[in-house]
C-alpha cells in the first residue's frame, strides 16, 4: 500500500548522486505504482527519455567524483600553506577565534585547560602510574572534562596523550578513516605552529610509556605466566613472538607472521619454529646472571664504544658520506688548481671556482663536526664507566634465590630484546651508565643507556 501519489523533484541528481543507487531507488518507487516526476525536463516511459535519464544520472555521479577531487585538492592546499585548521573543534586545551575557527593564526591556550593537560603529561610521564590511575586523579580533583556532560575515561586521556599538537606543531592526515588506523609520520601534513603546553622531550617519554605499556599489557595472559612476555622477536621474519600454551606442561614463543595474513599482515605464514618457552627462559636467565655476576664483557664493550666500534650504524654511514664528500672536493681543487696554473681557465674564473668549493668544504667540515659531537655523546667512555661495577654488585646479589616477580622485574629492566633464529638466540641488553639512571626503567632506551 503506498502513501504517495505521486514524487516531485528537479533534477535525477537530486534523487541519488549514483547511477545504480539512483536506478534502484526508480525502481522501488515506481513499483508501488508512485509516479516520479523531474520538473527541470519531464521523463515519460519512451526508451529515448529513459536512455537520457541513465546518461544525466552517469554525468552527477562523474561530476560528484570531481566535485570531491577539486574540494580534497583545495583543502590539502590550504593545509600545506597553513591556511587552514585540519578539526572543526578545537582540542581540549585550546580555544580559536570565534569570528575564524578555522584560522591557525587564531589559536591559542585556554589556561585551565592548558594547565590539566600539561598535570597529565608530567603525573602519567612517572613511574608506577597508569592511564586508569590518571582518570581518578582527574575526577577527584574535580577537573571538568571536555565534555560537559561527559566523565575521563581511559580512551579521551589517550587521545589526548597521542596528540602531538600539544607540542605546538599541527598536523593533518594523522588518521585514515576506513580502515581506521593511524599513518606513518611520513604521511602527515604540517599545518602550522601554535603555542605549545608540554616540550617535545616531555612528549616523546610519554609516547615511550604508552608504547611500553601496551607491549606489556597481560589482558590476554591470565593462565600461563612467560618470563620474556613482549620481548622475544622471530629472527626469520622480525616480527614479535607471542605466548601459547598446547598443554599445561608445554608452553612456546610462536611468531605473529603464522597468524591468519589479516593479523599478521603477511601474504605467506612464517617458516619458523615453535620456541620452548622453557629452555629460551632459563638460557636468558642464566646468560643475564653470568652478566652481572662477570661485568667483563660490559667493560669490553664500552672499550669498543671508545674505540668507534660500536656505533649506530647511521652515524657510521654519516660519518663514511662526509669523508667521501671531502675527498671528492678537495680532489677538486686539485684538479682546478692544475688547469689554472697551465692556463686553460682565466684568474676570475679559478677565484670563483675555487670559493664555490671552498664553501661546501666548509659546510662539510661544519657538519663534520656536528658529528663528532654527537659521536662523543654516543661513545664517552668515561660517563658510560660511571659506577658500572657498583651497579653489577649491587644488582648480583640474591640472583639465586629471585622470585618469578624479581626475574620478570629485573629482564624488564635490563634485556631491550630476545631475537630467536632457529637455533640461534641473541640477547640484547641494556644497562645503566649513570645514578639517576638507575633510578627508572631501562626498557625506555634513553640516550645514557646502552
Amino acid at each position: 500500500m503506498r502513501h504517495l501519489d505521486r514524487l516531485l523533484m528537479t533534477a535525477p541528481d537530486r534523487l541519488a548522486r549514483q547511477y545504480v543507487h539512483q536506478v534502484l531507488l526508480l525502481e522501488e518507487i515506481t513499483a508501488t505504482g508512485c509516479q516520479v516526476e523531474f520538473l527541470d525536463r519531464p521523463m515519460s516511459q519512451d526508451p529515448h527519455d529513459q536512455l537520457l535519464l541513465q546518461i544525466r544520472g552517469a554525468v552527477a555521479e562523474y561530476e560528484r567524483s570531481l566535485i570531491a577531487e577539486r574540494m580534497r585538492r583545495g583543502r590539502l592546499r590550504k593545509l600545506q600553506a597553513g591556511l587552514l585548521l585540519p578539526w572543526t573543534r578545537p582540542p581540549y586545551g585550546y580555544r580559536v577565534d570565534p569570528d575564524r575557527p578555522r584560522d591557525p593564526a587564531g589559536v591559542r591556550c585556554d589556561e585551565v585547560e592548558a594547565a590539566a593537560v600539561a598535570e597529565m603529561f608530567a603525573w602519567y610521564a612517572e613511574e608506577g602510574h597508569s592511564l586508569h590511575g590518571l582518570a581518578q586523579k582527574l575526577r577527584a580533583d574535580g577537573v571538568p572534562p571536555p565534555r560537559v556532560s561527559g566523565r575521563w575515561h581511559v580512551t579521551t586521556l589517550r587521545g589526548i596523550l597521542i596528540n602531538p599538537v600539544y607540542t605546538g606543531e599541527v598536523f593533518a592526515g594523522r588518521t585514515q578513516e576506513a580502515p581506521r588506523r593511524l599513518r606513518a609520520r611520513e604521511e602527515w601534513v604540517s599545518v602550522a605552529t601554535i603555542p605549545a603546553i608540554v616540550s617535545q622531550e616531555q612528549f616523546d617519554r610519554v609516547q615511550a610509556k604508552l608504547a611500553q605499556n601496551r607491549q606489556f599489557a597481560r589482558r590476554n595472559n591470565t593462565a600461563h605466566p612467560y618470563l620474556l612476555r613482549a620481548l622475544v622477536s622471530c629472527g626469520v621474519c622480525g616480527l614479535s613472538c607471542l605466548g601459547r600454551s598446547l598443554s599445561a606442561r608445554h608452553r612456546y614463543y610462536c611468531c605473529r607472521g603464522k597468524l591468519s595474513p589479516p593479523n599478521s599482515y603477511r601474504d605467506t605464514p612464517c617458516p619458523s619454529r615453535f620456541i620452548p618457552a622453557e629452555q629460551v627462559e632459563a638460557l636468558v636467565w642464566e646468560d643475564l646472571r653470568q652478566l652481572l655476576t662477570h661485568p667483563e664483557a660490559i667493560r669490553h664493550a664500552l672499550e669498543r664504544a671508545h674505540g668507534g666500534h660500536w656505533l649506530p650504524q647511521e652515524l657510521r654511514a654519516r660519518r663514511e658520506t662526509l669523508r667521501r664528500g671531502q675527498t671528492g672536493l678537495t680532489q677538486q681543487l686539485e684538479r682546478l688548481t692544475e688547469v689554472y696554473l697551465a692556463g686553460v681557465v682565466g684568474l676570475e674564473e679559478y677565484r670563483r671556482r675555487r670559493h664555490d668549493i671552498e664553501q661546501r668544504l666548509q659546510a662539510l667540515a661544519t657538519q663534520e663536526r656536528q658529528l663528532a659531537a654527537q659521536t662523543k655523546r654516543q661513545a664517552d667512555i668515561a660517563r658510560l664507566g660511571l659506577g658500572l661495577e657498583e651497579f653489577s654488585r649491587r644488582i648480583s646479589q640474591g640472583l639465586g634465590q629471585a622470585t618469578w616477580e624479581q626475574k620478570r622485574q629485573l629482564i624488564e629492566w635490563l634485556v631491550a630484546r630476545v631475537v630467536v633464529t632457529d637455533d640461534e638466540v641473541e640477547i640484547r641488553y641494556v644497562i645503566p651508565t649513570s645514578p639517576a639512571a638507575q633510578t627508572s626503567g631501562i626498557c625506555h632506551l634513553r640516550s645514557d643507556y646502552r
